[in-house]
């Protein structure tokens, strides 16, 4: 189906381990614990329980009691099937000497929450899952020096972590903090996913999306990640790309009556030291668990973390001055500038100037998880749970500017065919605090009880996050600000590249001396404001139900309601001071505190201005009056609410499934129901008879969707290591709020006509019909396989456009125009996925801690956007081809992982130079890393660990216009991490 790129992993592995630790003698441990059946509670009698890793297996007795003897100290993973079908595992580490009980829990099904310790647990339950998933254990999230679980994401098949998006985070401003920010899952953007925390839906705080901004938790906080690829009726129904899972553990997924561990970690950061800065960062983290009661049938959980980053990363823009400053031409244009004819617009493209910048600043992160549960009965069990995280970053971007102005075209001799002239390319200075406030937090309580054999779960739950930009400042100088003639150019083209595929500018001596002493540049005004608040609370209520059957093809029953309501507020307002008149220079600002000696360490070598974060405040507050509001109008009222939005949204949900059993084949069919109700407030600025402004007032508009989503899905088991999926089902994707319930402006035209443009209420859902095939095979040597395939059909496809009205159309009603956002047309996804780990436990000593582990997705994605030439659209940040490939070592307590990702060139912006067509799309070029991995456990107490993420330090981000060219390119470098951590437990 698709066409393999034969140099894709020719260099995927290629490490020399060092000396491999030797065998050690191990004393015997044994295994002891009894089986209790979860559909009724009583002791599960003649019941096989296999040990995965040994391949031993033992029944349990009359009492339901079960003895494995003379274990080798380490780690086991256990699973056993009652006779209702539920499969159990249990994850165990033997001591040296003595005796171990494992604590069971049931993994037939993801409803519950359970924690994967390692990679092998994390298989298992990948294998006893009713429907296909993904899954990251708790070392896959420690042996990685990424910066956040959005980046952890990508060592999945089918995902792509990207580090832009389409609000303030967009384009080379988000790329340039150096961090994935958001997860695609097989071809479907952010929005498209649900992220779950604990099963709780998490709020959505970003302004103008449905997605998460994945960067804001760190892998520290969470223990496993299950990625689900098939929604299940069961499950919230607006997911076509992936339900995301992130789970937190209990006191009883830990065997030890108490335990905890204390984390530190320091992190260094290479791009911020080839500028001089320290780059330091690192954190510390705890977590404890306790069980009590007479038969510790109370487990209370707890962890906290803390972690910090420092950053200075690079920037080129060439791309982001197309765009922002219109430095671009054609190089082979008519006399008014268009492309000639015959000429391919994206080769005959032309940039004429760029801005070259830095990115510094810091991430601080806190926050924990809190889990109380109470086995009150054998038939009732009781638990709470809450999570928080808080993220504060402080993003500072310095942007010296070479920018075209007076540009001509000239013929070229007597062809008819004109080339650009550049008049004139002054030299400026830009510079953008881009700060971020965020967090998010989940809280839940609930129950399940067995009443015969029905298990009752009800559950409440809320979530709130927020998104912040407060105190955005933008501030200028210029070297033109009173006069038009500086510098004089003349010259056609300004670049020339270099083997590398950067942009060199070709500047005067005098251009260069300019651009070097911004502070002899004049000062424009004293700076803009900006703030913007966005956040969402979330809660409701579920109540699931679930009789299981002791005989017959009817296994269960499963049946559930879910009430859900949210609230989000955003707010954006704009502060634009007065011009300087008076000449004064930028210097005089006092706002200079020092220079990095080169904008880009190694490319080029003009030196940046640092500046004095405590005298921009104070040039602000000194300087912003009530009367520089300049949000979007004229009027101070309708500046002050004109992009303010208010939403209200309640989701309620009836689901009904059962699960059929013949043999080995197991059928589920279920319904799910979903009716949404949105109720969006917005401000409305109006103008007169005469076109002026006057005070608007707040409206709102309604929407409604009710979803029908049948589902089925087929599970043949023909071995305990086998497992083949088949599922056909049905999911949908609400519009974001923006595009509901956008802000209005009114306008009359001289002949009459009133003009209305607003959010669209009457926008569809997108709908997607979903098949998967998948298999899945494990062996008792460590080794697991998948293989998948996938198929999904868009209806009414809406892509991600930030705050600007998403394929916009205008409607004719009478003397009435509405200029609003509508739904594209249909589109397709599908692809192929795999996946195989295998640890070499047959080599003979040392060699058998060897093992290897690689996947690989390949996807094709097509979507018509509704707009003319944009019919057979690929889908935004959905590469083609994706690979993980690692080579591992784990023996003895020593661990070592060398990993290399590859993720294929994708679409981020469509049509981003606005010329109505599909050649000026941004993509991204392929993304490479190579990661390393070092650690050893010195005894059972103190574990130590060296992580290296993209170490041969290749660029973080690479976009450019036009699929075939990178003459405007926009190039991020952010270097190598490396994290150091030491854990102790207890």
């Amino acid at each position: 189906m698709f066409r393999a790129k034969k140099s894709l992993l020719s260099c995927s592995i290629f490490a020399a381990l060092g000396t491999l630790a030797m065998t050690s003698t191990a004393c015997a441990g044994d295994i002891t614990g009894v089986i209790t059946d979860p559909a009724n509670g009583k002791p599960a009698a003649g019941i096989a329980v296999l040990n995965t890793v040994t391949g031993q297996s033992v029944e349990t007795d009359a009492s339901g009691r079960f003895l494995m003897n003379d274990l080798p100290a380490g780690h086991y993973l256990l699973t056993a099937t009652t006779a209702s079908s539920h499969a159990l595992s249990a994850s165990v580490d033997v001591p040296k000497l003595g005796t171990v009980t494992p604590a069971f829990s049931a993994v037939a099904t993801l409803n519950k929450i359970s924690v994967a310790a390692n990679r092998y647990d994390a298989s298992q339950i990948q294998m006893n899952a009713v429907n296909t998933v993904n899954v990251l254990s708790a070392d896959d999230l420690k042996y990685t020096a990424v910066h956040n679980v959005a980046e952890a994401l990508a060592l999945l098949p089918g995902v792509n972590t990207f580090n832009s998006g389409q609000s303030y985070f967009g384009g080379i401003d988000g790329a340039s903090r150096g961090e994935g920010m958001f997860t695609s899952v097989r071809g479907l953007n952010a929005e498209y996913n649900v992220n779950l925390i604990n099963g709780v839906s998490v709020a959505q705080g970003m302004p103008y999306s449905r997605g998460v901004q994945l960067s804001l938790l760190p892998p520290s906080g969470m223990q496993t990640i299950v990625l689900n690829k098939t929604s299940t009726a069961d499950m919230d129904g607006d997911a076509i790309g992936g339900t995301i899972d992130f789970r937190t553990p209990t006191a009883f997924d830990f065997s030890a009556p108490s335990s905890g561990s204390i984390t530190a970690s320091g992190r260094i950061e290479s791009r911020a030291r080839d500028y001089g800065d320290n780059g330091l960062g690192g954190g510390l983290a705890g977590e404890f668990q306790t069980k009590f009661g007479d038969q510790h049938q109370v487990g209370l959980y707890a962890s906290a973390y803390y972690q910090s980053r420092n950053y200075v990363n690079s920037e080129a823009a060439g791309a982001t001055a197309a765009s922002g400053d219109g430095a671009w031409a054609f190089a082979h244009a008519t006399a008014a500038g268009a492309n000639a004819a015959g000429f391919d617009p994206q080769r005959n493209l032309e940039s004429t100037g760029m801005y070259l910048g830095t990115s510094s600043g810091y991430t601080h992160q806190y926050g924990g998880n809190v889990s109380l549960d109470w086995k009150l009965d054998d038939t009732l069990t009781a638990y709470a749970r809450a999570t928080y995280a808080y993220a504060k970053t402080e993003q500072n971007t310095t942007y010296l500017q070479i920018i075209p102005k007076n540009i001509s075209y000239a013929q070229i001799g007597n062809t008819g065919v004109y080339q650009p002239v550049i008049g004139r390319i002054p030299m400026r200075f830009w510079y953008e605090t881009n700060p971020e406030k965020a967090d998010l937090a989940t809280f839940q309580v609930g129950a399940d009880k067995v009443v015969g054999s029905w298990t009752l779960s009800p559950n409440l739950f809320y979530s709130f996050g927020d998104n912040d930009r407060p105190d955005h400042v933008e501030i200028s100088a210029r070297n033109d600000e009173y006069s038009s003639a500086d510098f004089p150019y003349g010259a056609s083209s300004v670049m020339i590249y270099g083997s590398n595929g950067f942009a060199y500018p070709q500047l005067t001596p005098a251009m260069s001396a300019q651009l070097s002493s911004v502070a002899t540049m004049y000062a424009r005004r004293a700076g803009e404001l900006t703030e913007i608040y966005s956040g969402q609370e979330k809660g409701g209520i579920k109540f699931d139900a679930r009789d299981d059957f002791d005989s017959g093809a009817l296994a269960s029953v499963q049946m559930g309601v879910k009430y859900s309501t949210s609230h989000r507020d955003f707010s954006n307002r704009d502060w634009t001071t007065s011009k300087y008149t008076d000449g004064r220079s930028f210097g005089s600002l006092g706002l200079i505190d020092g220079y990095y000696s080169s904008v880009f360490p190694g490319i080029y070598p003009y030196p940046s201005p640092k500046m004095s974060q405590s005298a921009l405040k104070r040039l602000i507050a000194a300087n912003v009056v009530p009367g520089d509001l300049d949000t979007c109008s004229n009027l101070y009222v309708n500046n002050w609410n004109c992009d303010t939005q208010r939403a209200n949204e309640t989701v309620s949900a009836a689901y009904a499934m059962a699960t059929f059993k013949w043999g080995n084949l197991e059928v589920i069919p279920g319904m799910r129901f979903e009716h949404t109700d949105i109720r969006n407030t917005f401000w409305v600025i109006p103008q007169d008879a005469q076109g002026n402004e006057i005070p608007g007032y707040f409206a709102k508009n309604y929407t409604h969707y009710n979803e029908p989503l049948p589902s089925v899905f087929v599970n043949y088991r023909p071995s305990d290591n086998t497992v083949y999926r088949g599922g056909i089902w049905t999911s949908y994707t609400r519009p974001a709020f923006i595009q509901l319930g956008g802000g209005s402006q009114i306008s009359i035209s001289s002949d009459g006509v009133t003009t209305i443009s607003e959010g669209n209420p009457n926008l569809k859902s997108i709908y997607s019909l979903n098949i998967d095939f998948s298999g899945e095979w494990s062996n008792q040597q460590g080794g697991h396989a998948m293989l998948s395939g996938f198929y999904k059909k868009l209806s009414h496809y809406i892509f991600e456009s930030g705050g600007n009205p998403v394929n916009p159309a205008t409607v004719d009603a009478g003397a009435i125009q509405y200029v609003q956002p509508r739904n594209g047309g249909d589109g397709k996804v599908y692809g192929v996925e795999a996946a195989v780990r295998q640890k070499f436990q047959n080599l003979p000593t040392p060699f058998d801690g060897l093992g290897v582990a690689f996947n690989a997705t390949g996807q094709r994605t097509s979507v018509n956007l509704g707009m003319p030439g944009f019919e057979h659209e690929r889908i935004q940040n959905a590469p083609n081809l994706m690979a993980n490939a690692e080579l591992f070592y784990e023996k003895n307590g020593l661990s070592i992982n060398l990993s290399y990702h590859y993720a294929g060139a994708y679409i981020s912006t469509y049509d981003y130079l606005g010329q109505n067509a599909a050649w000026d799309d941004l993509w991204i070029r392929p993304v490479t890393r190579l990661d390393l991995h070092a650690g050893y456990a010195v005894n059972d107490h103190l574990q130590v660990d060296m992580s290296i993420t993209n170490l041969t330090q290749n660029y973080s981000y690479w976009s450019h216009i036009g699929k075939n060219s990178l003459v405007a390119s926009d190039i991020v470098d952010s270097g190598m991490t490396t994290l150091l951590t030491a854990k102790y437990s207890f």
